[in-house]
């Protein structure tokens, strides 16, 4: 390969190539086993020990994907795949994509591209409507979107948002009393941002969720811990909600919880990060009921709504508090567009300085495929969770840990005798029994000392035959496992006998 930079006639042969070998992949894709079985240092042992002196061919390296490269992939666009959350991919977001690395620009300010920065305006404000937020989430208000990395970046940049607005208020020698509140179900990457931030660890206070709620958090619980600190002397200024915990799909209380923050003067976060795309179908609309009490709210596209990594939405009401806490404004970037505040500049907004234009990946997605049929396919997704649990239901030897509110089914399996440590050795076998398959792949939580098992449903071209295989591999496990148990008690009670 003749080294020529981006030459147009160079990368429509090599083009070709690597999109038809996309495309073979997908064809195979059910072929792999969904969990890569390969132990851990594998690839070492098979590269070479530094980079080639002379150009190679591209079959060669392809040919390397397949053998070498695709062994380690564990295939999260496989229809059996089911762990974690979903992160989604399509025809339309990979061709946004595509487009994104053909154009490659770098989008810090609007004079570096001024449609990065004005299509990123637009497509979130087209989102924000398809979600029914309020207007002060809109750029033609005071707030606005901005397009993320991931939801940790989201809601790290809206904690420090929080944390300078509220220490020019009390003094930046307070920082060591300021408070972060959130259930112990939200996502370990507030705990993460809260350390980043300089928040101290004995400040960051999980709200215990029980069965009780649902696991969502308790408002009497997060007032009762707010009134108590306060005595103390501390300063509450921050509180996350979550809209679809990762344990469980949880849903907090946004209005109660609105009220308790606003009320205390904190900054109120909503992370919807998985649910949020189930939201703009107008039958899950009102798990975002109280959204409008949020200083912030975060969805990522790239989880269930056929945008490729990366592409979180996160949209403010004051977009100034960004601007404040993250603005530089160095000479070399200085211009008359930002000078006269007559544009946004997303550096601003962001922890990096570099940005990608990955609103273009979002705009294709929701033009090629429009709200209508993206409703269609998150519903789709909830009916096949809704069949998968009715078979959990169904078989005795299983239980529902949990209600199932979108496509996350938590469940595990009993033991004969009811015994809660058994009950959890059983679940963890059986989660090692399908994993190790290599058929299907899911992951697990624990909720109430019960080890839980997790299968969320995602995957763009999951169908319900995959659900039925699922459902029929588990069975097989369970059989085994409990036929296992079994002969091991009876061979006790023969050993007493």
């Amino acid at each position: 390969m003749d080294l020529k930079g981006m030459d147009a006639e160079q990368l429509r042969e090599f083009g070709h190539r690597m999109v038809d070998f996309i495309a073979d992949y997908y064809s195979d894709i059910e072929s792999f086993p969904v969990l890569s079985q390969v132990q851990p240092g594998y690839l070492r042992g098979i590269l070479p020990e530094s980079a080639p002196t002379y150009p190679e061919t591209l079959q060669d390296v392809l040919q390397d994907v397949q053998t070498k490269i695709l062994p380690g992939v564990t295939h999260w666009q496989s229809p059996d795949f089911y762990a974690y959350f979903p992160s989604n991919n399509s025809v339309a977001g990979f061709l946004g994509e595509m487009l994104i690395s053909g154009i490659s620009i770098v989008g810090f300010s609007w004079i570096s591209s001024p449609a990065a920065t004005e299509l990123e305006m637009i497509v979130l404000d087209w989102l924000a409507k398809a979600l029914n937020l309020p207007e002060c989430f809109l750029s033609t208000g005071h707030g606005g979107g901005v397009i993320q990395g991931s939801a940790s970046e989201a809601v790290l940049v809206v904690l420090l948002a929080a944390r300078d607005r509220i220490l020019r208020q009390v003094g930046r020698e307070c920082i060591g009393k300021l408070v972060v509140y959130a259930s112990d179900q939200t996502h370990a990457s507030l705990q993460k941002a809260s350390r980043i931030a300089g928040i101290y660890p004995e400040n960051f206070h999980s709200i215990k969720a029980n069965s009780s709620t649902e696991y969502a958090i308790s408002p009497s619980s997060l007032h009762e811990a707010i009134s108590k600190d306060i005595a103390a002397g501390l300063i509450p200024f921050f509180l996350c909600a979550t809209v679809g915990t990762t344990s469980s799909t949880a849903i907090d209380p946004l209005l109660a919880l609105g009220n308790i923050a606003k009320s205390n003067g904190m900054w109120f976060h909503v992370d919807a990060a998985y649910a949020g795309s189930a939201c703009i179908c107008p039958e899950f609309r009102h798990y975002l009921d109280g959204v409008e009490e949020a200083d912030s709210f975060n969805m990522n596209a790239h989880k269930w709504f056929l945008t490729n990594f990366d592409c979180s939405a996160l949209w403010i009401k004051e977009r100034s508090a960004l601007v404040q806490a993250l603005s530089t404004n160095p000479e070399y970037l200085k211009n008359k567009a930002s000078q006269e505040n007559m544009v946004v500049d997303y550096k601003d907004w962001q922890i990096p300085l570099g940005r990608r234009f990955r609103s273009l990946k979002l705009w294709m997605v929701l033009r090629l495929y429009g709200l209508e049929k993206l409703q269609n396919y998150v519903k789709n997704h909830i009916e096949l969770a809704k069949l998968f649990e009715g078979f959990v239901s169904g078989d005795s030897r299983f239980e529902v840990v949990t209600p199932r509110k979108f496509s996350l089914v938590c469940f595990r399996l009993r033991s004969p005798q009811n015994d809660e440590a058994l009950s959890n050795k059983l679940s963890r076998d059986l989660l090692d029994y399908v994993n190790s398959s290599g058929k299907m792949f899911i992951t697990h939580t624990v909720l109430s000392h019960k080890y839980v098992l997790r299968l969320a449903v995602g995957a763009p071209l999951t169908e319900e035959r995959h659900i039925i295989s699922a459902w029929k591999l588990l069975q097989d496990g369970a059989t085994a496992l409990l036929n296992k148990l079994r002969q091991s008690s009876s061979k006790q009670s023969n050993s007493f006998a």
